[in-house]
């Protein structure tokens, strides 16, 4: 009886070579999970009568006990405990969270160093590169998934309304219990906090890049909280008229309206009313209320600034000194 050759070796394909991209692939994951996992723990948050709570992720970047997590899923929590792979269940204490940034930074006391996962940077990412993500999705403890890096820049829209810039996406799958671990790198690297899907699609998942983690850490280390200037007004986004865009030479049909002002706060004490059009902060266009937002960074505290506005027919400049948002 002759030996038939199978499909593979009757059309001239190497198997031995055609699964070595797939063996690189799987070599990578395992790598990345054997090396950060040990510091992926599980966030658990109750609420005052011991019942109801929420469960996350989260990650150990220094040995004494500094864990990284989301901010919804300790926000308001009144008792939060962190399980670690290793079995130990830690009682853990805010030391801050910024709903901003969905960010949150706990505290845990351990008898000894906990193991740890390095923080890497976001900015050397590309669309298309291999990341892994770990967490406890659905209460499966150290849960691995894998895809790629799906976009780069990209806004996300927080709990209180702001936008969370200079997000990762990923299709790396994420399921409730993913949020606040990290997203990897190859190197075990943390470029990420996972952070939000996209209910009813599939493979649209987004995290936090860790270059904006880190400042949010660093801030809650010194302040407890992420320090913000606020002008005292609340406001809308607004189009304006072609004429006026021709009228007053302006380099944006849009602008910010002002629909409120805080009394007593640097608006008013400035002069400015409801219903006035904001155009410019020190000479830069405010083209929106997200615009107004990234401008009014910890930097603009208590620093004299020049704001330009429209009211009615008339363009106003005005200078005020913005407050810490409360």
């Amino acid at each position: 009886m002759l030996d038939l050759p199978d499909d593979a070796s009757a059309a001239g394909i190497d198997k031995t070579a055609d699964l070595a991209p797939l063996d690189a692939y799987s070599r990578a994951v395992m790598s990345t999970y054997a090396s950060a996992s040990p510091a992926v723990v599980a966030v658990l948050a109750r609420d005052r009568s011991g019942g109801r709570g929420g469960a996350g992720s989260g990650f150990v970047f220094t040995p004494d006990g500094l864990i990284l997590t989301n901010s919804h899923v300790v926000h308001g929590a009144q008792t939060l405990a962190v399980l670690t792979p290793q079995g130990l269940k830690l009682d853990a204490h805010l030391i801050g969270d910024d709903p901003h940034t969905d960010l949150a930074l706990l505290k845990v006391d351990p008898r000894s160093p906990l193991a740890t996962v390095a923080l890497g940077s976001a900015a050397a990412l590309k669309v298309g590169q291999l990341v892994v993500a770990i967490g406890n999705p659905m209460g499966f403890e150290s849960t691995v998934t894998a895809g790629v890096v799906s976009a780069l820049g990209r806004s996300l829209r927080s709990t209180t309304g702001r936008l969370i810039d200079d997000v990762i996406q990923t299709d790396a799958a994420l399921n409730p219990g993913n949020s606040g671990g990290p997203l990897l790198d190859t190197s075990g690297r943390v470029v990420g906090v996972n952070t939000a899907i996209i209910a009813g699609a599939q493979g649209i998942c987004f995290a936090t890049s860790i270059d904006t983690a880190r400042s949010v850490v660093t801030e809650l280390l010194r302040h407890g909280r992420v320090r913000r200037a606020s002008l005292g007004i609340a406001a809308q986004n607004a189009s304006l008229p072609r004429r006026y865009v021709h009228f007053f030479n302006l380099s944006a049909d849009s602008a910010v309206r002002v629909m409120e002002v805080t009394p007593d706060g640097p608006a008013a004490r400035a002069g400015i009313e409801q219903g006035d059009l904001l155009v410019e902060l020190d000479g830069t266009p405010c083209l929106s209320i997200d615009h107004l937002h990234r401008q009014l960074s910890l930097d603009r505290i208590d620093v004299p600034t020049t704001v330009a506005l429209l009211r009615r027919d008339r363009r106003i400049e005005l200078t005020l000194r913005p407050v810490e948002l409360g």
